[in-house]
C-alpha cells in the first residue's frame, strides 16, 4: 500500500478532481490544512520559518509573508520556540512527547495552544521522506547527506485540556481492561465502539471492518438514541480510494473537525528546501479531498475522525466517528487516546487470529505428516487413505472430496456423481496450474453447467496421468446490505457546461441478493494444497518403484534437498538398511530461517516399521512448523517439540539433535561462524577443521530422548568455528555395530573423516560411507554434512 503514496500519475494541481478520476488524487501533498489550526515548517538546525499556511495569523497574530524567512523565536515567541526546540532535540519518537502545551502571546492574552511536530527528512535528490521518528541533525555536518524539516502544527486548546498527553493509558485503562475480558470477538468490537464515543463526544461510532476487496461492513456502533442505525451495512470498495488506505496504513488517525471549512493553503506552494509540496502523510491538519468531504455532506456529516485498525501492516478496518449537530474538534489528547484504543483493538485482533491460525496450521500439519507417511503402505490402496480419518477434509474443509488415485476412485462428504467428477477434472486439467482454485465456478466456467448446490466452489489439484484430488464447495446464498446502491455510486451533475460525476447522496439500505458464490478458499488453504500435492506426486512415485521401494520413499518424498547458499556447501545422504521391513525412521532437515541462520536436523524415532515411519513424518513436520518463523534457540525448540508431542499425544519416542549455523557481521569479519545445538539423546556432532584436526563435540551433554518426558529440560550448546571447517551429524547406522560399542564406531568416524575431510563435501560424504559401510549397513543411515566456505567480508 505504501507504494502507492509514491506512484503516479498523479493529478496535476487545480486540476478538477470528480469520481472519475479521484484515484489519482495526490491526498498526501494537497498543499493546504484544515483550519482549526496553522502549520509551521521550520528548517534545521538553524531553526527558520521556510513554510506557512496562509491562516497563520488567525493563531500566531503574525501575517503569513511576515513570517517566512524569520527565526521560529521572532514568530512564536521566545519561550514557545525554546520549548519546541527542546522537544525536538530529544532522541526518539517525536510523537511520544506531542503536544507541546504552550502559551503564546495572543495580544497580550496568554493562549493555550497544542504544538504537535513530526520531522520530515529530505533524501540527497531533494525528495521529501517523511518520518515521524527521525532524529533532529545534531551539527551542519550532519546535514550533508540528508537534511529535515520540522513541521509544527498549533492547535488552539479551547476550554481545559481533558488530560495531559502522558496519562493517555489512566483515561482508558477502565476499558483495556474490559477488552481483555471480552469472550468474543463482536465483544470487542462494541466495548471500543462505546468506548470511543464516550470518550469523543461524537455522535456516531462505527467499527468498520474490510473483506479481502475492501469493501466495508459495520459490525459495531455506538450512536444517539435518535439516529438510524448503520449496523450490518455494507459500503464499497470505492467509498475509500487506494491511496486512502494507504494513508491510513501510516498515519492511524484522521480529523475533520468542519466538513463545510475552506482550506488554508501553505505558502510558498513549495518548500523551498525541495522545490517539492510538502508531504503532510503524518500532519493531523492535512487537508482532505474535497470529494471525500462532498461524501460525507451527503450522509448529513458535519464532522469526522477516523482511526486505524491495523493486521500487522495491513489495513484491517477503521474506527468511523461521525458527527451531525455541528463541528467537533475532540483536543489532541483525547484523539491520542482513542487512538490509543484502536492499537489496543488491533493488538487483540491480531492475537486471536493469530492464535486460531497457529492451532489450525499445527492441526493440519500433523494431519499432513500423518498422512504422507501412512502413504509409503503399499498394502492399503492410495485413495483409501486419503479418504480415511484423518484425511483429505482435515486438510482442507469442504462439502465434498473425491480422489482418483493408482486406479482407485473413492469420495468423502456430500457425494458428488462421478460424471461431475470427471467434467470438473478435466477442466481443472486444462488450467495449466497445480494448484487450481476458484469460488465462483458457475460465473468462471458456465460451459460445464456443474451443480452449483454441490459444486460452485472448486479447488482442485491435477496429478499426471488423468489422477486428481478435488475439493468442492456448495453455494452460499446470502443477502448483502449495502448503504446505498454499490453498482450506482456515483451521480451526474452539470455545472454550468460540464458534467460532473459527484459521490450518491443516497445511503438508504439497499440489498442485494448474492448468488453463484461459494466460501473462499484461503491463501493458507491453497497453500497447504500444494505443500499436499507434492507429498502425493512423491507417494505416486515411491510407489511406481518396486526395487528398494522403502529407501526411495523416504528419501524423496519426506528428505528435501538442502538450500544453497554461496558460503555453505552441503552433502546429504540417506541409506536404508539391509532388511526386509518396509520402511524406518530415520531423517534429516536443512533449511534456512528468515534471519538467514542455517537450521540442521538430523533424528531418528525408535523403531523399523510403519509406524515409526508415520511418527517421523509428524515429527519432521512438527518440527518444521516450529523453528522456520521462531525466535527460539534449538533448545527451546525441543522444549516445544515435547509439549506438542504430548498435547498431540504421539507415543514414540525419538532422539534430535538440531543446530544453527548463525553469525554476526562482526563473526563474518573474523571470518568464523557459531554452532548453537541442542541434543536430545542424539549422537554427537563431528567437526574437523581448516586444518584438518578432528574434534568430537562429546563433552557436551545429551538430554533425555524425545517424547520420554513433556517437560524435560533442554540445554543449548555454543562452539565457535572457523571458515573451512566441516561439520558432520549422523544417525547411529553410521557407528553402530552388533559386535562393538558406540564409542568404538564413533573413534573409528574420527579417524575415518581425518583421512578424507579434505575432499569436496559430496565426495566426502561417499567416502565415509563406502568406509564405514564396506557392506550394507544393519540400519538405516542419515548424514548431513556441511562445508563452512570463506565468504565476502561486509562493507
Amino acid at each position: 500500500m505504501t507504494d502507492q503514496l509514491q506512484a503516479g500519475p498523479w493529478l496535476a494541481p487545480g486540476e478538477p478532481v470528480d469520481l472519475s478520476n479521484c484515484e489519482r488524487e495526490p491526498i498526501h501533498v494537497p498543499g493546504s490544512i484544515q483550519p482549526r489550526g496553522v502549520l509551521l515548517a521550520v528548517s534545521e538546525p538553524d531553526m527558520v520559518v521556510r513554510q506557512v499556511s496562509r491562516n497563520l495569523a488567525n493563531v500566531v497574530g503574525i501575517a503569513w509573508d511576515d513570517a517566512l524567512g524569520r527565526p521560529l523565536a521572532d514568530v512564536v515567541g521566545l519561550a514557545p520556540a525554546e520549548a519546541i526546540a527542546r522537544s525536538a532535540s530529544a532522541f526518539g519518537d517525536l510523537r511520544e512527547r506531542n503536544p507541546v502545551e504552550l502559551i503564546l502571546d495572543c495580544d497580550g492574552t496568554p493562549c493555550p495552544v497544542d504544538a504537535i511536530l513530526h520531522r520530515a527528512t529530505h533524501a540527497p535528490d531533494g525528495s521529501v521522506v517523511p518520518d515521524a521518528a527521525a532524529a533532529p541533525p545534531l551539527s551542519d555536518q550532519a546535514v550533508t547527506p540528508s537534511a529535515s524539516t520540522l513541521v509544527i502544527e498549533l492547535e488552539p486548546a479551547f476550554g481545559p485540556r481533558p488530560f495531559s498527553f502522558p496519562n493517555t493509558y489512566q483515561a482508558v485503562r477502565g476499558t483495556i481492561a474490559d477488552l481483555n475480558r471480552a469472550g468474543s470477538l463482536q465483544g470487542l468490537f462494541d466495548i471500543t465502539a462505546e468506548a470511543v464515543r464516550a470518550l469523543t463526544g461524537f455522535d456516531r461510532v462505527m467499527v468498520y471492518r474490510y473483506d479481502a476487496e475492501y469493501n466495508g461492513e459495520v459490525v459495531a456502533e455506538a450512536k444517539l438514541p435518535e439516529l438510524n442505525s448503520f449496523l450490518g451495512l455494507h459500503y464499497p470498495a470505492s467509498d475509500v480510494p487506494a491511496q486512502a488506505r494507504a494513508l491510513y496504513e501510516k498515519s492511524w488517525i484522521r480529523l475533520i473537525s468542519d466538513v463545510d471549512y475552506t482550506p488554508s493553503p501553505l505558502e510558498p506552494v513549495d518548500l523551498p528546501a525541495t522545490g517539492q509540496p510538502l508531504d503532510l502523510t503524518y500532519a493531523t491538519l492535512r487537508s482532505v479531498s474535497p470529494i471525500h468531504c462532498e461524501y460525507l455532506q451527503n450522509m448529513g456529516v458535519r464532522a469526522s475522525m477516523s482511526i486505524s485498525l491495523m493486521r500487522g501492516e495491513k489495513l484491517w478496518g477503521l474506527i468511523a466517528c461521525h458527527h451531525y449537530t455541528g463541528p467537533h474538534a475532540p483536543p489532541y489528547a483525547t484523539r491520542a487516546a482513542a487512538e490509543f484504543l484502536g492499537s489496543a483493538l488491533s493488538l487483540r485482533l491480531v492475537d486471536r487470529t493469530e492464535d486460531e491460525e497457529h492451532r489450525r496450521a499445527l492441526r493440519v500439519r500433523s494431519t499432513m505428516a500423518w498422512l504422507t507417511a501412512a502413504a509409503l503402505d503399499e498394502d492399503r490402496p492410495l485413495a483409501e487413505t486419503m479418504l480415511g480419518r484423518p484425511g483429505l477434509l482435515d486438510v482442507v474443509p469442504a462439502s465434498s472430496v473425491v480422489v482418483n488415485l493408482q486406479g482407485h476412485s473413492g469420495s468423502a462428504g456430500v457425494p458428488l456423481s462421478p460424471e461431475t467428477a470427471g467434467v470438473l477434472a478435466r477442466w481443472a486439467g486444462r488450467q495449466s496450474s497445480d494448484v487450481v482454485s476458484t469460488d465462483r465456478l458457475p460465473l468462471v466456467a458456465p460451459q460445464l453447467d456443474a451443480p452449483a448446490e454441490l459444486a460452485c466452489g472448486v479447488l482442485a489439484l491435477p496429478l499426471p496421468e488423468g489422477q486428481y484430488v478435488i475439493w468442492t464447495r456448495a453455494e452460499q446464498v446470502h443477502s448483502v446490505d449495502w448503504g446505498g446502491d454499490p453498482h450506482n455510486k456515483a451521480i451526474a451533475e452539470r455545472e454550468g457546461d460540464s458534467v460532473r460525476l459527484s459521490p450518491r447522496k443516497s445511503f438508504d439500505r439497499w440489498r442485494e441478493t448474492v448468488r453463484n458464490r461459494a466460501e473462499p478458499w484461503t491463501p493458507a488453504e491453497l497453500a497447504e494444497a500444494g505443500e499436499l500435492r507434492n507429498n502425493l506426486l512423491e507417494a505416486l512415485y515411491a510407489r511406481s518403484r518396486r526395487v528398494a521401494r522403502t529407501a526411495l520413499t523416504l528419501q524423496r518424498s519426506l528428505l528435501s534437498e538442502p538450500p544453497n547458499p554461496d558460503h555453505l556447501d552441503f552433502a546429504v545422504r540417506y541409506v536404508p538398511a539391509a532388511r526386509e521391513a518396509q520402511v524406518g525412521g530415520d531423517w534429516y532437515d536443512v533449511f534456512q530461517q528468515p534471519d538467514g541462520a542455517t537450521v540442521l536436523v538430523i533424528g531418528d524415532v525408535v523403531g523399523h516399521d510403519t509406524e515409526a515411519a508415520a511418527c517421523m513424518g509428524q515429527l519432521r513436520g512438527l518440527l518444521r512448523g516450529i523453528t522456520y518463523d521462531s525466535d527460539d534457540s534449538p533448545a527451546g525448540v525441543l522444549r516445544r517439540l515435547d509439549r506438542a508431542m504430548a498435547g498431540l499425544e504421539l507415543k514414540t519416542m525419538a532422539s534430535v539433535l538440531v543446530a544453527r549455523l548463525e553469525q554476526t557481521d562482526d563473526e563474518v569479519q573474523r571470518g568464523v561462524t557459531r554452532l548453537r545445538w541442542a541434543n536430545a539423546g542424539h549422537l554427537p556432532p563431528v567437526v574437523a577443521g581448516p586444518d584438518g584436526e578432528i574434534e568430537v563435540y562429546d563433552g557436551a551433554r545429551a538430554d533425555l530422548l524425545l517424547g520420554v518426558e513433556p517437560t524435560a529440560q533442554r540445554q543449548d550448546h555454543v562452539r565457535t568455528i572457523p571458515r573451512g571447517s566441516t561439520v558432520l551429524l549422523y544417525t547411529d547406522g553410521l557407528v553402530e555395530r552388533r559386535d562393538q560399542l558406540f564409542d568404538t564406531g564413533v573413534e573409528r568416524l574420527r579417524e575415518e573423516f581425518g583421512r578424507v575431510w579434505q575432499a569436496p563435501v559430496g565426495e566426502l560424504a561417499d567416502q565415509l560411507l563406502a568406509r564405514m559401510l564396506p557392506d550394507r549397513a544393519d540400519d538405516d543411515v542419515a548424514l548431513v554434512a556441511v562445508r563452512l566456505n570463506p565468504q565476502d567480508r561486509p562493507a
